[in-house]
């Protein structure tokens, strides 16, 4: 029996029941004919489910381990909760951690999402949300500007609109490293600090991230490094053509995405529903890392800011 992962060793579907929710796990074929591990988090057919969230893992992480607790969470409320492994991460198909096209990323989210929606007769009326965690938050605003009036709001945690330079490899490593990745895309040599332990709090929370088995630990690829700086300048260009309702979330200590960009996107958004919430020390992984006490006021102000919207 496969066993759940940061939980214990509760089996994983005994599990799920424990939390009085029921989740499931698919694999989906994108228009382009790649194979992606889906799951969805749902609260029990007892229950009127009053959303739908769509949700995007950040870079490196997958949807089977940590970033479950908090669609399990949104299902415990009445949402239903649906994700993918983006290619090359998890369980999907793909070089790990090497994504070459984010565009083709943005379409295989959305054919993944609209098929969700189009099978699901119950949700035909129901609204639908993007949730992203850095580069997933990244990915729901391309989405966003792709598909403009699909959703009805998005969650962004600590999007990645800009690559931190605090992270970022100082000059004149990126001009070399663009000119080898014409050559060798997916060389992993991108010098950058652990982003785990950038990213999370709590030491006892980072053994747990380091268990993930689908967690890569290598250094980044030449050839997704170059794209994720391609697309986060594209998408810091365009702050101001953002209209959609949103809540963006950063932690003030955060040195993986930057809390300055999110406060850029708040201020230039043309979104005429539009939050902020930046936690006073908190670090890049809000939903996780940091401690539970610190966790349940972030989960609470996400739900809040549903609840104000179904």
């Amino acid at each position: 029996m496969e066993h759940s992962y940061y939980w214990g060793d509760t089996p994983e579907e005994e599990y799920y029941t424990q939390q009085g929710i029921i989740s499931t796990k698919s694999y989906y074929t994108s228009p382009r004919g790649l194979t992606l591990f889906t799951k969805s988090w749902q609260p029990p057919p007892s229950t009127r489910t009053r959303g739908i969230i769509c949700m995007i893992h950040g870079y490196g992480n997958s949807i089977s381990w940590t970033f479950q607790a908090t669609p399990i969470f949104l299902a415990q409320n009445g949402f239903s909760s649906f994700a993918l492994d983006i290619e090359g991460h998890g369980h999907s198909q793909g070089l790990k951690a090497y994504v070459p096209n984010v565009d083709l990323v943005v379409d295989d989210c959305l054919s993944f999402f609209e098929s969700v929606i189009t099978q699901n007769p119950s949700f035909q009326n129901l609204p639908v949300f993007l949730y992203g965690e850095s580069m997933g938050g990244a990915i729901c605003l391309l989405i966003h500007f792709k598909k403009p009036r699909f959703f009805k709001g998005a969650i962004l945690l600590a999007p990645m609109c800009k690559i931190s330079d605090k992270v970022k490899p100082i000059w004149p490593i990126p001009q070399i490293l663009t000119a080898v990745a014409r050559f060798a895309p997916t060389l992993p040599i991108v010098p950058t600090a652990d982003l785990l332990d950038k990213s999370v709090k709590v030491p006892e929370k980072k053994i747990i991230g380091m268990k993930n088995p689908t967690r890569y630990q290598g250094r980044p690829r030449l050839g997704t490094v170059i794209e994720l700086i391609r697309v986060t300048d594209l998408i810091n260009s365009r702050l101001s053509y953002v209209d959609i309702p949103f809540i963006v979330i950063h932690g003030s200590a955060d040195v993986v995405t930057d809390p300055e960009v999110s406060r850029e996107l708040y201020e230039l958004a043309k979104s005429q529903d539009k939050t902020i919430k930046i936690y006073e020390g908190m670090m890049h992984s809000l939903l996780f890392g940091e401690t539970d006490e610190n966790v349940a006021i972030v989960r609470g102000d996400i739900l809040k800011w549903l609840n104000d919207r179904c």
